[in-house]
């Protein structure tokens, strides 16, 4: 791995205008200066630089659709392959994530609650807690990493990163609650009477979107949110039908192969898959299969029913996983009347990610919907200084 690494790095031609940051990578990391200060051996400083600049920047390395970002605007691979970006920015992340010595502020005696420990959430926590407030989580579940920990397979993402995440934010001090859902017992409202300053909301789209076809509440038909939170718990027997051809399909088809499913195939309802490249042909490597030009129309007893050029025809399957995508829960907003919807139905915010209540901030797909690790990272770090300002402002 490090031979490789190394090889990788002395590709980079250290371009005056990079490509690879400015035009591919949504949070704009400096990989010519990551990787200039990899062969200088500083590679602390390197790891330094990307956690400043991304707090997941180990998650991202491995989740992120390089192919289309980084790697896929770097000028080496107009005429070849392009420089491995994402494996050198692992090796730094991961090599150096223990030895970081945060520079936490002085506390200011503020605090602030964050309502959820995926993406956002944890990227909230690290910044403010860097900045001096004392940061309490509130997760649902019982470990934090929301999508990353409940909604991407282990294959792709070791679930020892989140650990490790996890005893990096304790060393900051931040404090979590586990199994505990605002929006039950205790609301919005009853934090900010206990006096936290500022309320982040980063609960993530945990509710799947439905096909809405006759047969979808049958007891063959699974939802791949709901499979990938814990797979062991499925029989899904030898026949699989997979609806969806996003990057969640792919990670839903080949998590049924890894539990013993022998025939697995993604039903595609375009001439072309959505998922990038990379999944699509990793997908194909570990024995998916693909069917173009599927349109489902219902689920029977047995199976799905497509429409075709051909007319309509049953699909012999053990079991359907439906992959098109999630959307917000509603818990909150249920209960914080004074919380708004924005016209697709995700938590309204305006220009500084202020919801319409003061001081409860949100980002990540709470707001836009399920999107990429990285955009919510991009975001979060900007409403963190806008949660700051607000704070600072409402001493």
């Amino acid at each position: 791995m490090s031979v490789h690494v190394i090889d990788e790095a002395n590709r980079c031609l250290q371009c005056p205008n990079p490509r690879c940051r400015e035009n591919g990578c949504p949070i704009h990391t400096n990989i010519p200066e990551m990787i200039r200060l990899f062969k200088e051996n500083k590679m602390m400083e390197a790891a330094e630089m990307l956690f400043e600049n991304n707090p997941l920047s180990m998650v991202c390395s491995l989740v992120c659709n390089h192919e289309n970002q980084c790697e896929g605007n770097c000028v080496r691979g107009i005429k070849g392959d392009p420089v491995h970006i994402s494996s050198i920015e692992n090796y730094i992340s991961d090599s150096c994530f223990e030895r970081l010595e945060l520079k936490k502020a002085p506390s200011n005696g503020m605090k602030a609650a964050v309502i959820g420990a995926g993406p956002a959430g944890i990227t909230i926590a690290i910044i403010l807690a860097l900045k001096g407030y004392s940061i309490t989580v509130f997760e649902t579940h019982d470990k934090i990493g929301g999508i990353l920990r409940y909604g991407i397979p282990e294959f792709r993402l070791p679930k020892s990163i989140l650990d490790r995440y996890y005893v990096k934010m304790r060393e900051l001090g931040i404090k979590f609650r586990p199994n505990f859902s605002i929006g039950g017992s205790t609301g919005i409202q009853d934090l900010l009477n206990d006096g936290y300053k500022s309320v982040f909301i980063g609960t993530g789209a945990w509710r799947p979107r439905k096909l809405g076809i006759p047969g979808e509440t049958f007891g063959n038909v699974f939802y791949a949110i709901n499979y990938l939170n814990n797979p062991d718990v499925y029989e899904l027997g030898d026949k699989v039908a997979i609806i969806g051809a996003g990057n969640a399909a792919m990670d839903v088809a080949r998590t049924a192969i890894r539990h013993g499913s022998r025939d697995v195939t993604v039903y595609v309802r375009g001439d072309e898959v959505s998922a990038s490249k990379t999944e699509f042909e990793y997908a194909k490597v570990d024995g998916v299969k693909f069917e173009y030009n599927m349109s489902i129309v219902r689920i029977e007893d047995d199976g799905p029913v497509f429409k075709d050029g051909d007319g309509e025809k049953l699909i012999p399957a053990d079991s359907i996983l439906i992959a098109i995508s999630q959307v917000p829960q509603d818990r909150i907003i249920s209960k914080e009347k004074d919380l708004k919807l924005n016209e697709k139905g995700n938590l309204a915010t305006n220009e500084l990610g202020e919801t319409t209540i003061p001081g409860v901030f949100a980002s990540g797909d709470v707001v836009t919907g399920a999107k990429t690790v990285v955009a919510a990272v991009a975001v979060s770090k900007q409403i963190a200084e806008d949660m700051h300002n607000f704070m600072q402002t409402n001493r």
